[in-house]
């Protein structure tokens, strides 16, 4: 897909010559002095016939589209509803530009103005306000064709204006742009890595992804392959990747524009299984194909580590992927195996379809030798995360307030919101092993908890969060700014929280 461009303009709606104008509308409002007033004296009250006729409401997720017919410079006029104003979030703004751009598509124009919002949510910026506009426009406009020969999806839509009529505001706009085009950038290419099948997104094409980011200005890579991953313990991962004929990679990018030399990295870490078959626990047929997104955590740390360099972030920052295909095998792992990490604890292998947290203990030992100040993992971990909270929030657990706190603000800012769960050291008794110092499962009660208790044990006392994204990652239907298939879910939120670190 090729990101749309982006740019601010000083000028009236009503004098904008466009393919299509795009005015956002509140529920239950007149139009008042907005834009649309001017608008609607120019076409003889037709917008004010609307609202009467209750025929355009201003409803979250609205739109109508209307011809001009020369009596303004834009052809067509698209009327989207924001919702009441006492409900007004960043993510209203959002999901009204991204039904937007779906509709100026379904319209065939090549490119679109959009007013900045008459109407903005309460105690929030103008910055913010057009990042989230920006990051609407991109991800509503999303479109995967990499495999199709038809042009049956829609041409990109490739440019957006942002009107402004006050100068002043032409700062604050130009920087929520440039922070959302970095962050909707990255939540594409997320999207992009986990549409590809396994066929093609190998652990090996993950490593040359990670190459190619590490072109980027401060960024610097370092790949581990099975012998090195052997000399240094790394029994999880390599348990893990037994069964596949595709070698495991271990990958560590670092990003440095920290203003202190000595300066504590924040470190993440996403789990990449490139296909999850479940193992020799293997899982059912149906749906299997959506494990080509297993490997969402580390497509999202990947992105997470690129739009840190894009926007030049004054922070540290290290990604870590552990990398591999989880497949049944004359080698596979089995049941009863028992494997040795890299922090020394042994694991009992229990269930082989519980692997994310396997190949993470590793990716979490190996992310203390950098004393972290932060450390967060993010991973499709558990079905139990789907069963606890459906497809609207990210399972949050961890060992430090405040950057559980930071994280969930993150989240709402983002539209990527976070729910805390519990990490009592109770359910601890499930994951006792009769031979070894855990088993990797806990049986069917809190099996999101007991996962996240599992990968408490290889975070050392640092401050700690795990984000379990299986609730989040792939979406059964299309929404404003979401598309059927791979989210992207979780990137943003990382993005947010580095932006939000380095103010």
């Amino acid at each position: 897909m090729n990101i749309m461009q982006i740019e601010v303009k000083v000028g009236r709606a009503e004098s904008e010559s466009a393919e299509v104008l795009v005015l956002t509308h509140c529920e239950g409002e007149g139009l008042g002095k907005q834009d649309a007033a001017t608008i609607d004296k120019a076409l003889s009250g037709s917008l004010s016939e609307l609202l009467r006729s209750k025929e355009f409401e201003g409803k979250a997720g609205e739109t109508l589209l209307l011809h001009t017919h020369g009596r303004v410079p834009a052809k067509r006029l698209l009327l989207v509803g924001q919702g009441r104003r006492k409900d007004l979030t960043l993510d209203s703004i959002r999901q009204a530009m991204g039904q937007a751009v779906k509709r100026v598509r379904q319209a065939k124009a090549g490119s679109f103005a959009a007013a900045c919002p008459a109407v903005t949510p309460k105690g929030r910026s103008l910055i913010e306000v057009a990042q989230a506009a920006t990051e609407g426009a991109i991800l509503g406009g999303y479109q995967f064709t990499a495999y199709r020969s038809d042009d049956a999806a829609g041409k990109d839509i490739a440019g957006m204006t942002f009107l402004t009529s006050q100068k002043a505001q032409v700062r604050q706009l130009t920087e929520g742009i440039r922070r959302g085009v970095a962050t909707a950038e990255a939540a594409v290419f997320v999207r992009d890595l986990c549409n590809h099948p396994s066929n093609v997104m190998t652990p090996t094409r993950i490593a040359n992804e990670a190459k190619a980011i590490a072109k980027e200005e401060g960024i610097s890579l370092k790949i581990l392959e099975q012998k090195e991953m052997e000399q240094l313990g790394m029994g999880a991962l390599l348990g893990v990747a037994r069964g596949s004929h595709e070698p495991p990679k271990f990958i560590i990018l670092e990003y440095n524009r920290a203003r202190k030399k000595d300066e504590r990295p924040v470190v993440f870490v996403g789990k990449t299984i490139t296909f999850d078959t479940g193992g020799i626990s293997l899982k059912p047929a149906e749906n299997m194909e959506h494990m080509k997104a297993d490997m969402t955590g580390g497509a999202e740390v990947l992105a997470s580590i690129r739009a840190a360099a894009r926007l030049k972030l004054p922070i540290r920052l290290i990604s870590i992927l552990p990398v591999a295909e989880n497949m049944p095998g004359g080698r596979a792992m089995k049941p009863g195996d028992i494997v040795k990490t890299l922090s020394g604890k042994t694991v009992e292998v229990q269930n082989t379809d519980a692997e994310g947290r396997l190949i993470l203990s590793d990716g979490l030992a190996y992310a203390q030798r950098y004393n972290p100040a932060a450390l967060v993992d993010i991973a499709t971990l558990t079905g139990a995360c789907v069963v606890a909270l459906g497809q609207f929030a990210i399972g949050m657990f961890g060992t430090d307030d405040r950057l559980k706190e930071q994280v969930r603000k993150s989240g709402l800012k983002a539209g990527e919101r976070v729910w805390e769960m519990p990490l009592w050291e109770d359910y601890f008794e499930q994951l006792r092993s009769d031979v070894a110092d855990m088993r990797n499962i806990g049986g069917r009660g809190g099996g999101m908890i007991t996962a996240a208790l599992f990968l408490s044990k290889f975070a050392g006392d640092y401050p700690w969060v795990h984000l379990d994204i299986a609730s989040t990652d792939w979406s059964e239907r299309e929404r404003a700014y979401i598309p059927k298939g791979p989210t992207g879910i979780g990137t943003r939120l990382l993005i947010q929280y580095l932006i939000d670190r380095s103010l």
